[in-house]
């Protein structure tokens, strides 16, 4: 077994949690520029997943707690709105670090590390899906009420 190595980046301050969704993307090669953009894919592509897999479960709540709500067709219609918004808003993206290194091989690995306020994304999908000319006004309705819920939970924390 080789030596324990603490990665960068990793601790409190690089984990999601409930005002956040925070990811690092880590990524090797021997060009700058490619280590670069393929850490910064990684971050952000997991920063997207994150927000899909914590609206699942949002929706997944709403709509046993909402049981007369049209559950399967709200359920796809806001999926979609989320795969909308995460592929092209992340809203509030913003980058909490950067770490290069260049080792005695000649490949550089670099590490980014992103962040988006959870109150930040809500809104923007909440803004999403008022423009969205897909939804009906029931739909619209539900997917507003489950953000709206998700907003107040993070009101309730209280100022950072």
């Amino acid at each position: 077994m080789g030596e324990k190595m603490k990665e960068p980046m990793t601790g409190g301050k690089y984990e999601s949690n409930d005002r956040y969704f925070r990811a690092v993307g880590k990524s090797d090669s021997q060009d700058e520029n490619i280590a670069k953009n393929k850490a910064d894919l990684q971050a952000k592509k997991e920063l997207a997943q994150q927000v899909g897999t914590t609206m699942k479960v949002v929706t997944d709540q709403y709509l046993h707690e909402n049981a007369g709500a049209s559950g399967s067709e709200i359920n796809d219609k806001f999926q979609s709105l989320i795969r909308e918004v995460t592929n092209t808003d992340m809203a509030d993206l913003r980058k909490i670090d950067e770490e290069k290194y260049y080792n005695a091989e000649g490949v550089y690995t670099v590490y980014i590390a992103y962040e988006i306020h959870k109150r930040d994304m809500y809104r923007t999908m909440k803004r999403q899906a008022k423009l969205d000319a897909r939804l009906n006004e029931s739909e619209r309705k539900a997917i507003e009420d489950m953000l709206d819920e998700e907003l107040k939970k993070i009101e309730a924390l209280g100022d950072e």
